[in-house]
């Protein structure tokens, strides 16, 4: 959690994380140009250089779009979520250099200015076979670069959280553009199958686990279909279910809610992390604090706030017991509000 903007410190764990990244994107930029010119020893090095550098970007694109749905699926994946900022911004990088060498390649023997030719000599959009597809690598490269440079949480604090969601939920409209540059690009121009089928198999890839993540959370929206009683409490299942210090994810009134057990007690906030919207849901309670994750970010179970100095809040629910049932009421609390946690026996936990 940040309280105070500083400078990234590296630690352990990211020094490993950068250098595997880093060594895994040389190792394939090395591999790359060794099969490429066991292939055919008639390729031009430079345009080898240029696919390298793209290639390699557009695959960490594929495993950057991956990680949200496969940590949603399985928690072993978490550890790539922490350090996913690292990634996109190798990504960036990759794909940065890629349109640097392709435009002084394509675009420096003219008697126009690179910059200007790249936008001007090619007007042909209203042709499919002819269509200027360096313009959709530019319009996605763009959208990436404001991705990475708006990677840290200062960003994520003064844009607020759902300008800054928003903004980077445009990955997907990065990734459809980059996925016609390449279509309507390297595609048009290279004969072999090979190339067709890694593409389209990364979209079919991309698609399928997030329509999968889709319907897992369109099905736990669907669970909670009991009337509320006069009180305005809903059941939401029984003690016994939860696992100490974990919670059950509901949806009460159109909202998901955590309703966590720990130390004897039941208590009940908003699923969503003031972070980057992580589901709390899918963390547990560490040293008494509701642990987000995604980043780690921490609220108190009883009134849904950061420990002192951090200030993020989230809404709380009041909880009730009847035996080993819990009831949540519908009305969420004001974010940070206090509320007495419901007590229960291990009588009440067969």
């Amino acid at each position: 959690m940040d309280h105070t903007y500083r400078a990234v410190q590296w630690n352990r764990q990211k020094l490993i994380y950068d250098a595997i990244l880093i060594a895994c994107v040389v190792l394939y930029l090395v591999v790359f140009h060794l099969a490429a010119t066991w292939v055919s020893s008639d390729f031009d090095q430079r345009g080898l250089t240029i696919r390298a550098y793209g290639s390699a970007a557009f695959i960490l694109l594929h495993v950057i779009l991956s990680i949200g749905p496969l940590c949603r699926l399985n928690r072993r994946f978490l550890p790539l979520l922490y350090n996913r900022r690292h990634m996109g911004v190798t990504m960036f990088l990759l794909g940065l250099n890629h349109a640097r060498l392709a435009l002084t390649w394509y675009h420096d023997f003219g008697n126009l200015e690179p910059h200007v030719s790249l936008f001007v000599s090619n007007l042909n959009y209203g042709s499919f076979i002819r269509f200027p597809f360096e313009m959709l690598g530019v319009v996605g490269l763009l959208i990436l670069f404001l991705m990475a440079a708006t990677s840290h949480d200062f960003w994520l604090t003064n844009l607020t959280a759902p300008i800054w969601k928003a903004l980077h939920m445009m990955v997907y409209g990065a990734y459809a553009l980059l996925v016609g540059h390449v279509v309507l690009g390297p595609l048009q121009s290279h004969t072999d199958p090979l190339l067709a089928i890694a593409v389209f198999s990364g979209l079919i890839w991309i698609t399928t686990i997030h329509l999968i993540v889709a319907l897992k959370g369109t099905k736990l929206d669907r669970e909670m279909s009991a009337t509320a009683d006069p009180e305005g409490f809903v059941e939401v299942g029984s003690v016994s279910e939860i696992p100490e210090n974990r919670a059950k994810i509901v949806t009460i009134g159109g909202e998901r809610v955590a309703v966590f057990k720990y130390d004897g007690k039941i208590a009940a906030i908003s699923n969503v992390c003031q972070h980057q919207n992580g589901p709390l849901g899918e963390g547990k309670v560490i040293g008494g604090c509701i642990t987000c994750p995604w980043h780690g970010y921490q609220y108190l179970p009883e009134s849904g706030a950061s420990p002192p100095p951090y200030t993020e809040q989230v809404p709380t629910f009041t909880v009730k017991l009847s035996g080993d049932r819990i009831f949540v009421n519908t009305q969420p609390n004001p974010p940070g509000a206090q509320v007495a946690p419901a007590i229960f026996t291990q009588e009440a936990t067969p």
